[in-house]
């Protein structure tokens, strides 16, 4: 998106109407995923044919649906050198903690998470990356909230969404409208560089606290959005909530500590599978 016209920045097409690439730009994406086994394939042939050449890291969580699996043998039988790295942890230590493990292997210039569950669509990906790819912005929030539309219901999530905004407007001054977002969008170095510490669902205030200290812009871009419930495997309840209040008001006084690598909770053995297709040498560093 066009942050001085507010219009969509499209993606230049080839003539047999698949994405090109972009002045070879190199996208990471971090999927942290756990008991995705009915979601994950459908989610991967989405992010596959989305815009952009990718690196794209697979998370598994110690899903016991066997999520990794399916990501596996998917793997095996797609006839493509789109490289997928498969990282495992044996037991479940939460969203923040996988979401650390996959960005130390990040390759790209910039990276972005994606959840597993079907709610975000990756090909919104152009209004996300565009402003970072061009330099008007360094991070960028895709806000589910900012499509006049289609308008997303009041309801109790909503809420808790809307005071965690409030929160971050008490706490740090900034005023943003979806705090909450899964679509985080960064400068690679700019979040490898936040030290985070999370575990579960503290990554987004913890990461949206640092960058309001740190004084760093976040930008916004409306996106759509087709939540799930709880019988669809939605697991983000009440507690997520409070956990995120407490995390970015830790963060509003707790010290930054000087710039480091992640250091996320250790890499099953062996630390990366990863999945290729036909051509593996080629695939090893080939991310078209």
């Amino acid at each position: 998106m066009n942050l001085a016209t507010g219009r969509a920045t499209t993606v230049p097409m080839n003539a047999s109407g698949s994405w090109t690439h972009v002045d070879n730009l190199l996208l990471t994406i971090l999927i942290p995923t756990y008991n995705e086994a009915g979601t994950i394939v459908r989610l991967l042939e989405k992010v596959i044919t989305a815009p952009y050449r990718k690196q794209i890291v697979v998370i598994d969580d110690g899903s016991s649906d066997g999520t990794a699996a399916i990501v596996e043998r998917w793997c095996a039988l797609r006839d493509s050198r789109q490289r997928v790295v498969l990282l495992r942890h044996s037991e479940n230590r939460g969203k923040g903690a996988a979401i650390r493990m996959g960005l130390e292997l990040a390759e790209g210039e910039i990276t972005l998470v994606q959840d597993a569950d079907l709610e975000y669509d990756p090909q919104e990906y152009p209004a996300i990356v565009e402003p970072i790819r061009l330099g008007t912005a360094k991070v960028v929030y895709g806000s589910r909230y900012m499509r006049r539309d289609k308008a997303l219901p009041w309801t109790a999530h909503r809420v808790c969404v809307r005071v965690l905004n409030f929160a971050v407007r008490l706490f740090y001054g900034v005023r943003i409208t979806d705090e909450a977002t899964c679509y985080k969008v960064f400068r690679t170095d700019l979040l490898q560089s936040l030290d985070l510490r999370c575990q579960r669902f503290e990554f987004c205030p913890e990461v949206t606290a640092k960058l309001c200290r740190l004084r760093v812009a976040i930008h916004e871009v409306p996106i759509g959005y087709r939540p799930r419930s709880a019988r669809e495997g939605n697991k983000i309840g009440w507690r997520a909530g409070l956990s995120s209040f407490w995390t970015m008001l830790w963060w509003r006084f707790a010290g930054l500590a000087p710039s480091a690598p992640a250091s996320a909770a250790q890499v099953d053995e062996p630390r990366a599978r990863q999945c290729m297709g036909l051509e593996p040498e080629i695939a090893r560093r080939d991310y078209s």
